[in-house]
């Protein structure tokens, strides 16, 4: 038996999920009986559920008819979610064009809660393998893509960010006092691309570039990812340029898409 299985499941988790479910389903919400009735558990832990739902947001309570609808919450979550899929059907076509003309690992990033989540991620065969994944979530302020994401954003922006997220240090080489961030996102301004070199992880370097809408704001940023020998000062220029016309095709796929929403 698979160890994922042999693992016991959250009974409160599962039960709670059960009730985001029912009511999801409605289309005009539902009442406490009416969720009750569909369920098979204590009423007191449904309504323990419920109370902790609408209190977090994610379920709504209509005071007149007493009936449960998502919260916008929930809906911000799903929106996220559906994004995060059009972005990946999107994209990734073009990451793997961007893998394969490299030879690197592609990613692709939003910014999200004071971190960069990888939503996308073409990995090339053959090559030294990068501890990435999508879904994944990481600093800002020691990678690539983390610094495409915050370089446009304003100085108070930077500073809450760092501020509540910190400033974790990797290893000698990371950026660790705001001051420095600074400079560097400054640097990104002017270059158009950002470098993690051996900034998160010995050995490893990144760079990456925005990803704009059509008014200038950075809606995503991408990277490639590989060994100190495969990404070097000699190839810098190459990389930055197939990455900058990945980043441009990426851009116009996105604008048109939102466009014909």
């Amino acid at each position: 038996m698979p160890a994922a299985l042999k693992t016991a499941s959250v009974p409160a988790l599962e039960r709670g999920l059960a009730v985001l479910e029912i009511v999801a389903k409605s289309r005009n919400g539902l009442t406490f009986s009416q969720i009750a009735r569909c369920l098979d558990f204590p009423k007191s832990s449904i309504h323990s559920l419920l109370l902790t739902f609408v209190r977090e947001g994610y379920l709504h309570r209509s005071e007149t008819s007493g009936r449960y609808t998502c919260g916008m919450k929930l809906i911000r979550i799903a929106d996220d979610a559906m994004e995060g899929i059009a972005y990946r059907q999107k994209t990734v076509p073009l990451l793997r064009q961007l893998m394969e003309s490299t030879r690197l690992t592609a990613h692709m990033a939003i910014l999200e809660r004071n971190e960069a989540t990888v939503i996308a991620k073409v990995e090339a065969p053959g090559s030294h393998s990068v501890a990435t994944w999508v879904g994944k979530r990481i600093d800002v302020h020691c990678t690539s893509l983390g610094k495409c994401l915050i370089a446009y954003l304003s100085p108070a922006e930077v500073e809450r960010i760092t501020s509540e997220h910190g400033l974790l240090r990797h290893n000698e080489n990371t950026v660790v006092s705001l001051p420095e961030l600074r400079r560097e996102l400054a640097r990104v301004r002017k270059l158009g691309y950002a470098v993690d070199d051996e900034e998160e992880e010995l050995g490893m370097r990144c760079i990456g570039v925005p990803v704009f809408d059509k008014e200038g704001r950075v809606l995503a940023a991408i990277s490639v990812s590989g060994t100190t020998e495969q990404i070097h000062e000699g190839n810098y220029e190459q990389i930055r340029e197939r990455l900058l016309e990945t980043a441009r095709l990426i851009s116009a796929r996105l604008t048109l898409a939102a466009e014909t929403r």
